[in-house]
Parts: structure tokens; C-alpha cells; sequence
């Protein structure tokens, strides 16, 4: 069954409506596909690299130019062909004066304040953290979110058994406060089946201490084999960590990529058990685990291509010798020379976590925290940084694709200022697309790999859920359900097909920006255009529901082009979705120019009425 879509263009204020209807054929309609990841190859010639330059205490260095800096891949100088920088933008007051009121249901992608070139990524970690250093990241994420500037843009995903987005690109502190905080989405302290901490470490020692102890303190074969069996049950549960983390990270990588601009990735975490370019002397050690070569090449790829800077933020706070905390069990911190001991164990730990801390900044360009108490602090700094940046483009002189990592090494001429930037990359020329990974039987939470339609559409990776709200063309959607609802055997309006349950129409009205919208001059003295309108509704998790949407064909006389540009395109269009939260991505797209503006808005789940799918 074909479902018929009503589209409409109208001017308000006039007496002349022009109406179309789009049928949901390939020839009229462009369908949106949440599957099919676009395929990006590493072998591409530009290589592109962003540098965050400072100096003093962490202040950004601006208005350098081209010429003042000297660019080396493998000791060897490469020619710049671009080079452009990106400062934060300075709204004066009048541009920070809040919007008006929109009216109930009503939702606008127009920006309350200039955005800069870049965005920001909470990853909050539950998987390599312990819960009481989970607590403290959540209360100093809450007190910066107090303050937070108003052009900021943030999303917010946490990292358990699974990667989890619960908050998109938003600069609401409100908004994303009552992410954080909400009880069956949020982040609270969490543990998982391979977690482990300080407590888990606690119990092991205190098992062997009691076999050692009904010994008469002599160590037997089954005491031994205790220890071996607790190592090798750490060894497996570091590697289920391992894998995890690489698999988030690749698909954060994937998630960003349909973002222009700088990607900041402030991670929590109380401990950083990945690398990305494992060179002989970078490479930190992974006792007994696999190794993770083509993993991490692939996360490396992944990020590289994303442009995503790394900022690893230490949750613990202070570093501490945990051998005297509180909450340690002393039992297991021992005396004397066992004290002694595990104290230096702590230490040796600590430096080798601020080392790989250090490595994975210095890896993708961004800047290792540690060994502070003031999480809120270094939020703001990393975030207020990380707007200020140069982008350079060089072609490599050295054309061979052999797989190896190559080098870079950025300077300036002159000035003694701190350099953060991406190291280097992997010259290969693997393909990194969604596919592969559907080979191998993986499953992404964020980039979610299913046919929604098999037709590529344009707005597909910018209507991903939770994405940060394009603004090339601006538009106002009023959102509520249709009243009546529709009968329980009425055809359903969208185009999932499988579809099923209780439903929930939705009556969707667009006030698109017609200045935005190309509107060509034709020879018997009209304008026309073609605007492409879509709707793609997902649950908290991403996963696709429903999708709906046509494409606007206009042709319009002098009187209702000039009226148009007044008052706007206005354009309807119809979905129904499951009675549950659901996030509704709406896109506006120009077929001419491939300008795009979206926006998403969060549906009430206890909105009324309701109608019963047809089965």
C-alpha cells in the first residue's frame, strides 16, 4: 500500500494557496535511509589537521597566519595548500537577548547565539570507572552546567556495558541537566559484569590473605593457583573493557563524521585502557591481553576522519594512595614492608595512567586533566580551548599506501607557544564503512545499521538522533497529534511498513525561511524550486520508528513569489509513531543548492489520543 502524503506550500496573509502532493514513489520522493554509513576511504591525498595553540595559562594564541607555521610528515617538509582558523564567536549583547517565547508546540532551528566552528561530547564512563568516582563527575558536570555559555553545543553519551546516547547536541544546561540526572536514561553510579575497581582488587587479596592465613602462612599449589585463576579472570575481564571501549569509540567516530568542524571528545574516566598509534616506544603495556591491531587501527581511522580531539579527564579527582583511603579495605593495604609495597604499586599505576592519559591527548590533538579536584574547572578550559583552533591542509610527497604510520610534526617560526594536534595517521587505504562491521555480527547503539529505506537520502546523516540542529536553512515546525485521530484501519501515514501496536499520528507544519530556499527565475516570468521535507522518528536509543516526508515543487507567479519571501514557505506533512518517548527528527533540505536545515524535537508519550495500528 502506497501511503499519500499531503504537502502544501501556502502564503499567510494571502488568498493564493498552492498545493502539491507527493506520492511515496522513488520519482517524487527521496526516502530517509538511517543505515547506509557513508564509505570513507583513508587513501584520500588531503590530509587534514587541526591545531589548538596556547600559551601562558592555557590561553589560546589567534591571528597567526599561514606563513608562521612549518609542516613535516615523517621529518620530511610538506607544502600547505589550505589553511583558515576558527575562533569562538563574540555575541554581543543584543545578539544574546533570548528568543521569543515560541508558542506551545512550536520549536525553531534558529540559533539563540553565534555558534562556533566546533562541538563538544560528554563520554561519560561507567565501564572504567568506579562508582564512587562516578558520583564525583556527576556532581562537577552539574556545576558546570550552572554556568555553561550559552553557545556552547553538547551531547552527552555514557559508556557501561554498551554505548548510550542520552542527550543530543543541545546548549540548553537545563535540558541537559535533566539528562543527566533522569533515573532510567541518566548517569548514576553503575556497574558492570567486567567492571572493576578498587574494591574488586580488595576482595582478591583478602581471598589469597585467608587461603595464606588457614595455611599456617605457608604458601601451597592451591594458593598459587588461586592467584593464577584471579589474574587470568582480570586478564579476560581487561580485555571485555578493551573491547568495548574500541567499539564505543569507533562508533562515536561514525557518529561525528556527518558534523563539520572540530570535535571535542571530553572523556571520564578513572582509568584509559586503549592506545591508538602503537608505536615500539608509545606503546603501553598490555600484560597478558591480545593485541588490538586492526581495532585500533580502525578507531584511529575512525576518529582521524572525524576530526575527533580527544580529552581524557581523570574522574578520580586528586591522585590519591588508595592504600589509606577510607573506603579501602586496610586488611588488604597490608604493613610494614607489604604496605610499603602496595603504596609503590600505587604510584607506579598512577604514572602509568597519566602516561596513557598524555599518549591518547597527544595521539588526536587534545589535552590530557589529571590530578585535580576541580572537574568543573577543567570542563570549562578544555571546552573554552578547543574553539580555538587552525585547520591545515597538506597533500603528502610520499603517495605510497602501505599501511604504516606516518608522522607529523607541526611548528611555528617563531614564539614559544604550546602545539596541540593530531600526530599522525595510518596510510592505508581499507575501507571503514558500516557494512564491514555488519560483517563481523557487531552492533552500534549510536550509528545503527538497518534498512530504514533503500534509497540514500541526503539528509540521512544529518537527521541522525541527537545530532546538532543544521541552521543552513531556517525553519519554524509546530508539532502535536492529529485531532481526530485517524480510524484503527486507516491507512498509516509513513513509510514502515512494519509498523505495528498502538500508534499515535503526528501533524506536522513547517514555516520554512523562503530567503534560504533557491527559487529560480523561469522564462515565462515565475520562480520554482524543489524543497525536500522529511521526518524520521527514533526511540531514546536511536533506533529507527517510522519515517515520512515529499518533496516540494514549487512554481510560483510574481505576486505569490513576492508574498512567498515575505511570509515563508509553509509546508504539512503526517507520521505516526509508537505511544512511547519518542525523538521526531525533522529535516528541510534544497534539492538545488544542497543547503539543509534540521531540527529534533522530543514527543510527549502521554500526548492524547491514541489510535490502534491496523494488523
Amino acid at each position: 500500500m502506497r501511503v499519500r502524503i499531503l504537502l502544501s506550500v501556502a502564503v499567510a496573509g494571502c488568498g493564493c494557496m498552492v498545493v502539491l502532493h507527493a506520492q511515496t514513489s522513488a520519482s517524487t520522493v527521496v526516502p530517509v535511509t538511517y543505515a547506509q554509513v557513508p564509505v570513507i576511504k583513508t587513501n584520500t591525498r588531503a590530509v587534514a589537521v587541526d591545531v589548538v595553540v596556547t600559551k601562558g595559562q592555557d590561553e589560546p594564541v589567534t591571528a597567526l597566519r599561514k606563513q608562521d607555521f612549518v609542516l613535516m610528515e615523517d621529518g620530511k617538509p610538506q607544502a600547505i595548500d589550505f589553511f583558515e582558523e576558527h575562533t569562538a564567536p563574540v555575541a554581543s549583547a543584543a545578539v544574546l537577548v533570548p528568543l521569543p517565547a515560541m508558542p506551545p508546540h512550536v520549536y525553531t532551528n534558529v540559533p539563540a547565539a553565534p555558534q562556533s566552528d566546533s562541538v563538544n561530547v560528554l563520554l561519560l564512563d561507567s565501564l572504567n570507572t568506579p562508582r564512587q568516582d562516578q558520583s564525583y563527575v556527576h556532581q562537577q558536570i552539574v556545576a558546570f552546567l550552572k554556568t555553561m555559555k550559552p553557545n556552547v553545543r553538547i551531547a552527552i553519551f555514557t559508556l557501561g556495558s554498551k554505548l548510550r546516547l542520552i542527550q543530543g547536541f543541545s546548549d540548553d544546561p537545563a535540558l541537559l541537566r535533566a539528562a543527566i540526572d533522569d533515573k532510567k536514561y541518566g548517569f548514576g553510579p553503575v556497574t558492570t559484569n567486567v567492571s572493576r575497581g578498587r574494591t574488586e582488587d580488595d576482595q582478591d587479596k583478602n581471598e589469597a590473605q585467608v587461603r595464606f592465613a588457614n595455611t599456617g602462612g605457608r604458601t601451597t599449589a592451591g594458593i598459587s593457583a588461586l592467584q593464577a585463576s584471579q589474574a587470568e579472570f582480570v586478564n579476560f575481564e581487561t580485555d571485555q573493557r578493551i573491547s568495548i571501549t574500541l567499539q564505543a569509540l569507533q562508533n562515536l567516530g561514525r557518529y561525528l563524521a556527518g558534523i563539520p568542524g572540530r570535535k571535542n571528545l571530553i572523556w571520564f574516566s578513572s582509568t584509559y585502557p586503549v592506545y591508538f598509534f602503537p608505536k615500539s616506544l608509545e606503546k603501553q603495556p598490555f600484560n597478558n591481553h591480545r593485541e588490538y591491531t586492526q581495532e585500533i587501527i580502525q578507531t584511529a581511522d575512525l576518529l582521524t576522519l572525524s576530526k575527533v580531539a580527544v580529552y581524557p579527564i581523570d574522574a578520580e579527582g586528586m591522585m590519591n594512595d588508595h592504600a589509606m583511603d577510607s573506603e579501602h579495605d586496610l586488611q588488604a593495604a597490608g604493613g610494614g614492608a607489604a604496605l610499603l609495597n602496595n603504596t609503590m604499586n600505587g604510584a607506579g599505576d598512577r604514572a602509568t595512567k597519566m602516561s596513557a592519559m598524555e599518549q591518547i591527548a597527544a595521539d588526536t590533538g587534545g589535552e590530557a586533566i589529571f590530578n585535580s579536584n576541580d572537574l568543573n574547572a577543567a570542563l570549562s578550559r578544555v571546552i573554552h580551548n578547543g574553539d580555538h583552533y587552525y585547520t591545515i591542509v597538506y597533500t603528502p610527497i610520499n603517495k605510497e599506501m602501505n599501511g604504516r604510520f606516518r608522522k607529523i610534526q607541526v611548528k611555528l617560526n617563531e614564539g614559544k607557544y604550546k602545539l596541540a594536534y593530531r600526530r599522525g595517521y595510518y596510510a592505508d587505504d581499507a575501507v571503514v564503512s558500516a557494512k564491514a562491521d555488519g560483517a563481523k555480527g557487531t552492533k552500534s547503539d549510536v550509528a545503527v545499521k538497518q534498512n530504514v529505506d533503500s534509497t540514500t537520502d541526503r539528509l540521512q546523516s544529518l537527521m541522525v538522533r541527537g545530532m546538532p540542529s543544521s541552521t543552513q536553512i531556517l525553519y519554524g515546525v509546530k508539532v502535536v497529534p492529529a485531532d481526530p485521530q485517524p480510524a484503527s484501519n486507516a491507512p498509516r501515514a509513513g513509510r514502515n511498513k512494519k509498523l505495528t501496536g498502538p500508534t499515535r499520528r503526528y501533524s506536522v507544519d513547517f514555516l520554512i525561511d523562503a530567503k534560504m530556499v533557491h527559487l529560480e527565475p523561469t522564462p515565462k516570468g515565475t520562480h520554482s524550486g524543489e524543497v525536500q521535507v522529511e521526518l524520521l522518528a527514533y526511540d531514546h536509543d536511536g533506533k529507527a520508528l517510522n519515517w515520512a516526508g515529499g518533496t516540494l515543487r514549487m512554481d510560483l507567479d510574481a505576486a505569490t513569489y513576492a508574498d512567498t519571501l515575505k511570509s515563508g514557505l509553509k509546508g504539512h506533512a503526517e507520521i505516526d509513531v509508537p505511544v512511547t518517548d519518542v525523538y521526531l527528527a525533522t529535516g528541510v533540505y534544497d534539492l538545488e543548492t544542497g543547503k539543509a536545515g534540521t531540527l529534533e524535537v522530543a514527543l510527549d508519550a502521554g500526548a492524547k489520543p491514541v489510535a490502534v495500528a491496523a494488523k
